[in-house]
């Protein structure tokens, strides 16, 4: 976590020094508010949101929205702690990092969107009859310390009575997102992976999903959207209108096939083919992966921090009522 903090505020810092650098969104139509929304990934575990981009539902609410990939939490919070994006998406375990730091203007937590993991266990061969049990003894691709995919893998294993420094070798060295690619050419017996990565080693062959995550820890707040404390009591019909976008999102990907819904999200992944979109949103609709509503319960935070408890990330247990506000998510519903 200490690393995550000293990250943010080295990145934060030098992204302050080139504000008058950065883009801002432009092409507005008229009486709509430039919004800049900076995501942990581009993945189809996002759904929901990409279908209320491609729907218009952000229009609707008279918001031109730009959609940065920030490509890890570190960076997406980086981004709004500058000022480079007024609203981030990712795991939620980032604003306690930085509300545990003592920051007075901290990210406040306002809509959840996903209740299960979104990525999977990939391995080499097909394993019908997999038990988590097999990873003893194998070398595994992981992610960031302190990130919610490698602190939910570990929640995973400890359930199984498996030790992850000692029962396995969890390789950490490799970047988000270039995983998979490394898995081709790598050592490992196993990698998790998000979608569309999980997909496509199995497509080209280069492995089997064998477990999924999400399936496996249960319901967890695996990711949220958050604005600055400061900027949402600045701007509170605006957050409210972000809300009511992502509602719509929620409702008609839980209301649609995952065939209908992968050709309205098709134009977010033009390297993917439609086929394989549809595969990807039906593996997580199976799974239950979004929720009906945004509201962030109270029993999911903590089970957050339960999680962050266990992996060693959290130095005490962080007030719910001063990270999360549900008064966006109760109006959307």
């Amino acid at each position: 976590m200490k690393k995550f903090i000293s990250i943010l505020l080295a990145g934060a810092m030098a992204a302050a020094a080139l504000t008058g650098c950065a883009k801002t969104p432009g092409g507005a139509a008229s009486g709509s508010t430039p919004l800049v929304l900076n995501e942990v990934a581009h993945s189809i575990f996002y759904a929901p949101q990409y279908a209320a981009i491609e729907l218009g539902y952000f229009e609707e609410e008279g918001i031109d929205l730009t959609l940065v990939n920030g490509a890890g939490a570190d960076k997406v919070m980086t981004a709004l702690i500058s000022g480079d994006a007024q609203i981030g998406f990712m795991g939620s375990e980032a604003s306690i990092y930085v509300y545990q730091e003592g920051s007075q203007d901290y990210a406040v937590n306002f809509a959840q969107l996903t209740q299960r993991a979104g990525n999977f266990l990939v391995g080499r061969q097909p394993e019908d009859n997999f038990k988590w049990e097999n990873l003893k003894g194998k070398k595994v691709l992981g992610g960031r310390a302190g990130g919610m995919p490698q602190m939910v893998f570990e929640y995973i294993l400890k359930k199984h009575g498996l030790d992850p420094k000692t029962d396995l070798t969890i390789d950490q060295s490799i970047n988000f997102g270039l995983t998979a690619a490394a898995f081709t050419s790598n050592d490992a017996d196993y990698t998790v992976e998000f979608e569309p990565f999980a997909t496509t080693l199995e497509s080209e062959g280069s492995g089997t999903v064998v477990a999924s995550l999400g399936t496996e820890s249960g319901y967890v707040p695996y990711t949220a959207y958050c604005a600055r404390k400061s900027y949402m009591e600045n701007n509170p019909e605006l957050i409210q209108k972000f809300t009511n976008a992502i509602q719509k999102g929620m409702d008609y990907v839980n209301s649609h096939s995952a065939e209908e819904i992968a050709k309205t999200i098709a134009p977010q992944f033009k390297e993917t083919p439609v086929d394989k979109i549809a595969i990807i949103v039906g593996r997580y609709k199976d799974q239950d992966t979004w929720k009906d509503n945004t509201v962030f319960e109270k029993d999911s935070f903590e089970l957050l921090e339960n999680i962050l408890q266990e992996a060693g990330e959290l130095n005490q247990r962080v007030p719910y009522e001063d990270l999360v506000t549900t008064q966006f998510s109760e109006a959307a519903k």
